[in-house]
């Protein structure tokens, strides 16, 4: 339960992470997953779902905060992103793999973000989270240090379901 409030109050405090500039206001909060939303002149009203993993390994490392995020922004036809964030650099060109049960997805590295390198598998990552029940990110740092979180997909399925009509 420590580890629940503990990621259920970052999840509050990270709100704008995506949208660095704007401001993000929180939804609902829905078991591991948080919604949130901003708007802006450029991409106008952009909705996320956020959580944060509740293993990060190996346990001698400083993490930092580290998020995976699917957002909708409707203002440029973007429907169900998935998106790993880190607190830092990840190794350049490196692979960043998302296993959810028996299903691998590579994503491409660029700074401290991840996105899957074939968006068209986007709808597959997005059904593979709905029906599992966690998901495992590894992801190499820029010190060469391999990393492994896991994040609980409890309550993602209602929380995408929230987002669906992001306007």
């Amino acid at each position: 339960m420590r580890g629940l409030k503990a990621s259920l109050a970052t999840l509050i405090i990270l709100a704008a992470i995506p949208a660095a500039a704007q401001t993000s206001q929180r939804l609902q909060q829905f078991s591991a997953w948080g919604t949130f939303s901003y708007k802006n002149q450029k991409e106008g009203t952009v909705c996320y779902v956020l959580s944060v993993p509740e293993t990060k390994e190996p346990n001698s490392l400083d993490h930092g905060d580290i998020y995976f995020i699917v957002s909708m922004k409707p203002g440029q036809n973007v429907s169900y992103e998935p998106q790993f964030v880190t607190s830092y650099t990840m190794k350049e060109n490196s692979k960043v793999t998302v296993n959810t049960g028996d299903k691998d997805f590579s994503m491409f590295v660029q700074g401290k973000y991840a996105w899957l390198e074939n968006a068209a598998e986007e709808p597959q990552l997005i059904a593979a989270m709905r029906a599992g029940a966690s998901m495992q990110v590894s992801a190499v740092s820029g010190r060469g240090n391999n990393t492994k979180y896991s994040f609980s997909l409890k309550g993602v399925s209602a929380a995408l379901k929230s987002i669906s009509e992001c306007k």
